[in-house]
């Protein structure tokens, strides 16, 4: 197992049709931390587009995932992933969209359940395990009586779309901080109240 690399996965539906939704958030984050690599997304044999390249020169290796799979069927990719890799869970950091975590909020953690989140029900189950650090960006709660399945389908609305930017920074910065600093020097940076 190769101790100086990290495999970052960014969910998300594949396609253009898709790439503005609330639930494409992980797959934005994850295009952000390969574009500071100066690394480029080529199509790769796990079913997945994959970029490769260090966030600081000669520190810690990433790859970076985007499945090309729709989101409910995550696992197949992440599994693949982790064994062309030669990876366990303990290097893998997930980032996905949270209903249940307020807009324009990251929060970090290592294990427990799906909370409903398909995606991440679908990589626990195919990797045998729940036990991989998450970077949860938080999208809120479809207003009124909107179907949380129909809202995290929509795009973003124009007030989101104007914080989205530092979001996605918030949450690329939480990601390498776990590969660099661990995840308790993470959630310490991440889950104090901003003063």
């Amino acid at each position: 197992m190769d101790d100086s690399l990290w495999l970052v996965v960014g969910l998300g539906n594949p396609g253009p049709g898709y790439a503005g939704n609330r639930h494409n958030v992980g797959a934005m984050v994850v295009s952000q931390l390969a574009a500071r690599a100066s690394a480029t997304f080529k199509r790769h044999k796990t079913n997945a587009q994959v970029a490769e390249g260090r966030l600081v020169a000669g520190g810690t290796r990433f790859v970076f995932a985007k499945p090309l799979s729709f989101m409910n069927l995550s696992g197949g990719p992440v599994s693949q992933l982790l064994r062309f890799y030669s990876l366990d869970a303990s290097r893998l950091i997930v980032v996905h969209d949270e209903l249940d975590i307020p807009f324009d909020t990251v929060k970090l953690k290592v294990g427990g359940g799906h909370g409903g989140h398909n995606g991440i029900r679908d990589i626990a189950s195919a990797i045998g395990t729940p036990e991989f650090a998450r970077v949860r960006v938080g999208i809120g709660r479809p207003p009124g009586r909107q179907d949380a399945a129909d809202f995290v389908l929509r795009d973003f609305s124009g007030t989101e779309r104007q914080a989205l930017p530092s979001l996605i920074s918030d949450a690329a910065d939480a990601a390498e901080q776990i590969a660099t600093d661990g995840l308790t020097a993470a959630q310490l940076r991440f889950h104090t109240p901003r003063a």
